[in-house]
């Protein structure tokens, strides 16, 4: 049974003969190649080297295109911080939307048009070319809060779920149409799964989450299913109040932060989704050692039962042991 076998087996419900690895990886992946992590986010090809030889060397069962998070923004017009060695940054004091009446003149920005999101594709493509038939590929795209927080400004867009409802109803709606248009071209490049990241969501509150967040991200999820892909969300932070929501949206595999227990993820999702993380990426895989790291990995394997896939609970830090990360795939091939 190769990676991708693997993978698709546990998503489908059918019986693998370990544990998936799937941790991302992507300042440590850059790190790892020799790569400054502006090359990484940059171009297509340093990023699909980086992952490629971290998922051999470390036996990983996945490559991913996240790099991170603003890309659908550029492409968009928003203002961008490009660093040598640090992921791109968007400008909050100067957010695209900041006069919200810009939202009506704003065009959708086409995800093969030569831009950031093109890249993204041109990996996945490129993924699928290198590694499709033995690597589970893995596209990304930006979730409604996120991606709205992007474009308006984090603090801006909180208070316009209060004072504006009407103006995030129409901002989701624009959001979704591009995500949508971006995750069909990663898919038709060849990728296996679709990441949904949406962090700023676990900064709403249950009320606000299931009004305004919840059915847009449920419209996501839908659509990309619709095409025939399958869906990993990755809401960063504490998400406990919202788990039971989260399962709602019927993602084939949900991560989840270290904050938030995966016998309260079980309990809030029922025995039938597939979890991922909860491991402190820091605390833990960093800074720990191999014992710490596999103890960990017991536990929340322990308390997520066997629809569970080996990962941390966000980013492998750019300064983790190698030994450390090793200890996931060591993990695996002895609890099966």
């Amino acid at each position: 049974m190769n990676s991708r076998e693997r993978v698709l087996n546990l998503l489908g419900g059918k019986a693998v003969d370990r544990r998936p690895v799937m941790p991302i990886t992507m300042m440590f992946a850059a790190d790892y190649i020799g790569q400054p992590y502006g090359q990484y986010a940059a171009d297509y090809r340093v990023l699909v080297e980086g992952q490629l030889r971290v998922a051999e060397e470390f036996g990983f069962d996945h490559v991913s295109c996240i790099s991170d998070p603003a890309r659908e923004a550029a492409d968009c017009g928003a203002s961008v911080a490009f660093y040598d060695n640090q992921p791109p940054a968007l400008r909050e004091d100067c957010a695209l939307l900041a006069d919200k009446t810009k939202l009506a003149g704003l065009k959708v920005p086409s995800p093969l048009g030569g831009g950031r999101m093109h890249d993204r594709v041109k990996a996945a493509a490129l993924f699928k070319e290198k590694a499709g038939n033995d690597r589970f590929v893995e596209g990304w795209v930006e979730g409604p809060c996120a991606e709205g927080a992007d474009l308006r400004g984090i603090n801006t867009l909180m208070m316009d779920f209060i004072e504006d409802p009407v103006f995030v109803e129409d901002l989701f709606s624009f959001v979704l149409e591009m995500e949508l248009a971006f995750a069909r071209a990663q898919l038709e490049a060849g990728v296996d799964i679709i990441g949904l990241g949406d962090a700023a969501a676990s900064l709403v509150g249950p009320v606000i989450y299931e009004q305004y967040v919840w059915p847009w991200e449920k419209r996501l999820v839908a659509g990309i299913q619709a095409m025939g892909g399958r869906v990993r969300l990755h809401i960063c932070g504490n998400t406990r109040p919202l788990l039971a929501a989260m399962g709602r949206l019927g993602c084939e595999m949900v991560d989840l932060d270290w904050m938030v227990p995966v016998r309260d993820a079980r309990a809030a999702m029922g025995p039938g989704q597939v979890l991922a993380g909860n491991m402190d990426p820091v605390s833990v895989l960093r800074d720990g050692d191999v014992n710490t790291v596999t103890g960990v990995l017991q536990h929340c394997h322990a308390e997520a039962g066997e629809n569970y896939i080996l990962a941390a609970g966000c980013e492998v830090t750019r300064d983790t042991p190698r030994d450390n990360v090793r200890a996931f795939l060591a993990y695996a091939e002895r609890a099966g």
